[in-house]
């Protein structure tokens, strides 16, 4: 899969992604990239930040992967579970990481509007990345979304919530992750021609 003929849209979480975040840092390193940008990302709503994601995805005339961090991640899947067939059909496949449960005991008040999280396969190929160390959820609740959204699932040891604050700026280590979906896009692809 040549990496120019793909449109990378980036999916931040609530706050968005500032300058120093590993997403900001993609986004200025992969060719032809691109950011949901919200217009709150303090008070998300979820219907809201649903309908930017849909709007951004329909504008693309190129074929999409998502890279989503956080609560990005959920709104893909609510997204997916809501999105017509032609939207659906723009994206190749998406990069999950660090998915933050809104379901959690604790969980921030200005996050509970996106709950319950979606438990619908994703209808396209998907890889999750998640910490045994995170506070947004678990590695058996990231193994669970992963398993919901027929995602490959991978947990990480001691990474935190894969953000700036836990020191991942350029997280250039998750590269690797992007490529190995990149790969399954292109085995899926392959087997449906």
């Amino acid at each position: 899969m040549r990496s120019e003929s793909i449109r990378y849209l980036i999916v931040p979480g609530w706050k968005g992604s500032p300058a120093a975040h590993w997403q900001s840092h993609w986004q200025r390193s992969l060719p032809n990239s691109a950011r949901v940008e919200q217009s709150d990302w303090l008070h998300p709503r979820r219907e809201d930040w649903i309908a930017e994601l849909d709007r951004s995805v329909a504008m693309s005339t190129q074929p999409i992967i998502l890279i989503a961090h956080s609560l990005g991640c959920v709104t893909v899947a609510h997204w997916a579970a809501q999105a017509s067939m032609d939207t659906l059909q723009r994206v190749r496949g998406a990069l999950l990481v660090a998915p933050a449960d809104v379901q959690r005991e604790g969980c921030p008040d200005a996050l509970r509007d996106f709950a319950p999280i979606s438990r619908q396969a994703l209808p396209f190929p998907s890889l999750l990345v998640g910490s045994d160390s995170d506070a947004a959820a678990t590695a058996d609740r990231s193994i669970e979304l992963g398993q919901n959204w027929a995602s490959d699932t991978v947990i990480l040891r001691g990474v935190g919530h894969i953000n700036t604050q836990s020191g991942h700026t350029h997280w250039t280590s998750g590269f690797a992750y992007l490529y190995r979906l990149q790969n399954r896009i292109a085995q899926q692809a392959r087997k449906t021609a």
